[in-house]
């Protein structure tokens, strides 16, 4: 009798089989339905024409990876099999993984235009205006394809003064990007055209391929001519797109947008003339009338109206200029006149003289304080101890004074500039005054100085100074 089994016992049976017998398989098919979770892990669905398998990759393998797949991409995986018992699922667990075919140009599309991106070759800022009236027209394609026949129909019907000139290339397969590049530096080398259109018609990213080299991409970028690039249909992009001035989305399109349209431009010109006669009419007679109001105005037949509040303004300005000029001249005078005192006041011989007097008004006070005290104390005291005590007293204090100032008499005369004069010392006066010279900065060359020792005065002119 066949046992039964549970669930989860049947799952475990069918994970241990799968997962033993195929640890490690390579498995190749298309992605579909991927979702990238925030954790970093990928799910996805691995399919061809008749089945389709789960798979997951963790966030360490998928750190790996250049880039993270797309739906379309055709991939080669390593990895094991696994089932998801929560889910009764069985699924690959990938360990690496390759793009292959249209996934590896995919890969090398978009790492050229993630680098090309980064060098500026893509920046709005130095792409440059179509001109808006081009003589001629260079057109860089193959010459059987549709493309040179949609922009000769465009020239024919839009303006047939346009000039076109084909520089035939292949637009496939190998050597081709190399041609198209040589055809735009060709162009820009003699100065052929002033604005080119490249492109071709559509087809598979195989097809395309020129347009996506690096050296296309190059020619583009270095062109002093601007360029429209017409490659494929419009949900066809490719490198040079990114790096033409314009893209187009047709190559008629881009014929369409080279071209402008004559009737509408002679319409446009006739309008733009009609206008302007229109307005040149309105503004003559707008003027005319200001010109005749203008003559009739009072303040063309007297110059006061319009100048007399600038000439009072004058005169105010004037008067204010001469207050604060008398002003300042008096604060000048004043700060003057305090300077010479206080330079009369520091001259050595005034303090000197200051001091001298300050000591006799001392040493006078001293005397008749001291006469005061003792006529004052004799009058009190009739006894002859204390009258003889009161002598002595009397006599010391008046040698301490003495002796003071006999001192203060001794130091006087050591600062006394003349005493200095007698060590070898001499002052230096400017010639005709008395101010003392205290600085370098004060001195010239030829200037008179006077030069006075403890003897007499000397006289001297000055030849040099050194600081």
């Amino acid at each position: 009798m066949t046992s039964i089994l549970t669930v989860s016992e049947l799952t475990s049976a069918i994970k241990s089989q799968l997962e033993s017998r195929f640890s490690l398989v390579s498995v190749r098919g298309e992605i579909s339905n991927l979702k990238e979770q925030s954790s970093g892990h990928l799910y996805f669905t691995l399919k061809d024409n008749e089945a389709q398998l789960s798979a997951v990759m963790f966030k360490g393998a998928a750190s790996q990876l250049s880039r993270i797949p797309k739906g379309g991409d055709q991939v080669v995986v390593k990895g094991e099999i696994s089932v998801y018992a929560p889910r009764g699922n069985y699924q690959i667990i990938i360990r690496a993984l390759e793009y292959q075919g249209t996934g590896q140009l995919l890969l090398r599309l978009h790492e050229l235009k993630k680098e090309l991106s980064a060098r500026g070759w893509f920046d709005s800022a130095r792409k440059k205006k179509l001109p808006k009236f081009p003589k001629t027209i260079g057109v860089i394609t193959s010459p059987t394809g549709a493309v040179i026949q949609d922009i000769l129909t465009i020239a024919s019907r839009r303006h047939s003064g346009i000039h076109l000139i084909l520089n035939p290339v292949k637009v496939q397969g190998e050597g081709a990007a190399q041609e198209i590049a040589q055809a735009i530096s060709q162009f820009n080398r003699f100065d052929l055209a002033d604005l080119l259109i490249v492109g071709r018609g559509g087809g598979s990213l195989e097809d395309l391929w020129a347009f996506n080299e690096e050296c296309v991409a190059k020619a583009i970028f270095e062109s002093k001519i601007p360029i429209i690039s017409a490659v494929g249909h419009e949900t066809d992009v490719t490198i040079a797109d990114f790096v033409a001035d314009i893209r187009a989305p047709t190559p008629s399109a881009a014929a369409e947008l080279a071209i402008g349209e004559k009737t509408q431009q002679l319409q446009f010109l006739k309008q733009t003339h009609l206008r302007l006669t229109q307005t040149t009419c309105s503004l003559l007679a707008h003027h005319k009338k200001m010109l005749e109001r203008t003559q009739k105005a009072q303040i063309l037949t007297s110059p006061y109206p319009l100048l007399g509040t600038y000439a009072q303004t004058l005169d105010g300005i004037r008067e204010d200029i001469d207050l604060a000029a008398e002003q300042l001249l008096k604060q000048h005078q004043f700060k003057l006149l305090a300077l010479a005192k206080q330079a009369t006041a520091l001259k050595p011989s005034s303090q000197i003289q200051m001091l001298r007097d300050k000591l006799f008004r001392v040493k006078k006070a001293l005397d008749t304080t001291a006469q005061q005290n003792i006529n004052s104390l004799t009058r009190s005291f009739n006894s002859i101890q204390l009258q003889r005590q009161l002598k002595e007293e009397c006599l010391r204090i008046i040698t301490e004074k003495k002796q003071r100032l006999n001192r203060l008499i001794s130091h006087l005369q050591s600062i006394d500039p003349k005493n200095l004069l007698t060590k070898g010392y001499c002052i230096l006066f400017q010639e005709n005054k008395e101010s003392v010279i205290l600085s370098l900065n004060e001195l010239s060359s030829n200037d008179r100085i006077r030069i006075r020792l403890h003897d007499g005065t000397a006289h001297a002119t000055i030849n040099e100074t050194f600081p």
